[in-house]
């Protein structure tokens, strides 16, 4: 009955906007074609940040530096025609200065003085958030309220950021010296945890011979705010089947260490697993990707393709794990090759029909 519930909306999803879901498939085609007149190569990881921008998430970038994070960046907010803003993270730093301050200022007409506010650097539609692990917890959980809130409170007054609203925070993992790591609960606020990997040969070579001559290129915007939104909220009615939110369910509820039907890897490596965002992130991140692709509906493969992102900043490794040289994606990894795609080897394997009557 459910399956075809689901069919009947993925009918009408088609109709009323198909036209839709062509612009999508067309306007990433094109967002790929113009970044690659910039960007060499990271087609996976460009591919992740826009689902997280067509899902209303955030992401954490990590890499080590020279691998154009900041560059990328602010290409795709060029190519988006979105405002971008670029915050430094320093130990110094503080809220005020990232969310803005009250002034006094003397009113011409009246002579009075009064408070007015001078928004900060938030007050964008993109947020490079650099190097976020390099200010003290203060400045951190004053960008994760703008995250999750998309306001900020000066005083006694809350402002609301605009909209579209993207934050990018970016962490060098070779440096631990002068860093504040972001909690756990706080890495939960973002979608995707991301790593930018060294390029190939032969992508190395054309940054090489690209980065060292008089080169430049013009970007087109391909999308701009208003069209954003709308593609959020048709995000949002993209239809998903019972299967497919089983298989989602299956795979987080076995990284929680403790519950019936855990697998014994994970009791042995993990000391803590991912908690309901990250079903929620996946399967929106799921119609996202399913969009992205042309099409109007999503399959397993979209979960699998984006368990990685999803889920390794939200699993905990204990001391075991770090001694064998586990890391959260070897976990993932093997969750992926013991949780099975298929609807009734799922729900008749009795692991799985512990994980589902918890």
């Amino acid at each position: 009955m459910s399956q075809q519930l689901v069919s009947h909306a993925e009918v009408e999803l088609q109709q009323a906007d198909l036209a839709v879901v062509r612009k999508v498939r067309d306007a990433y085609d094109e967002l790929k074609r113009q970044m690659a007149r910039v960007i060499v190569g990271q087609d996976q990881v460009i591919e992740q940040l826009l689902i997280a921008l067509f899902s209303r998430g955030h992401c954490i970038l990590e890499g080590v530096p020279g691998l154009a994070k900041t560059l990328m960046i602010s290409t795709l907010s060029k190519c988006l025609n979105l405002e971008f803003s670029r915050i430094q993270f320093t130990p110094d730093l503080m809220p005020s200065d990232i969310t803005g301050t009250e002034v006094i200022e003397e009113n011409r007409t009246t002579g009075q003085r009064e408070f007015r506010f001078l928004p900060g650097p938030l007050f964008a539609n993109v947020i490079l958030a650099d190097e976020i692990n390099r200010t003290p917890p203060k400045t951190q959980a004053a960008l994760l309220e703008a995250m999750q809130e998309r306001q900020v409170t000066v005083g006694r007054v809350r402002h609301k950021l605009p909209d579209p609203f993207f934050v990018l925070a970016t962490q060098n993992p070779i440096e631990q010296e002068g860093t504040y790591p972001l909690p756990e609960a706080q890495q939960d606020r973002f979608m995707f945890k991301v790593f930018v990997r060294y390029p190939s040969y032969r992508e190395e070579f054309e940054i090489a011979r690209r980065t060292t001559a008089l080169m430049q290129e013009e970007l087109t915007p391909v999308l701009d705010g208003p069209q954003i939104l709308e593609l959020q909220q048709l995000v949002r009615r993209v239809p998903v089947s019972d299967h497919v939110i089983n298989y989602t369910l299956a795979l987080v509820r076995q990284t929680r260490v403790g519950e019936p039907g855990v697998p014994d890897f994970v009791q042995e490596w993990l000391s803590w697993g991912a908690g309901p965002r990250a079903v929620q992130y996946l399967i929106l991140g799921a119609k996202a990707r399913a969009l992205l692709y042309g099409r109007g509906h999503v399959q397993v493969e979209d979960i699998q393709a984006l368990a990685k992102p999803v889920l390794r900043h939200r699993l905990v490794t204990n001391f075991t794990a770090a001694s064998e040289g586990v890391t959260p994606d070897t976990v993932i990894e093997r969750l992926l090759k013991i949780t099975p795609t298929r609807e009734n080897e799922l729900t008749q394997d009795p692991r799985f029909q512990k994980i589902f009557a918890a």
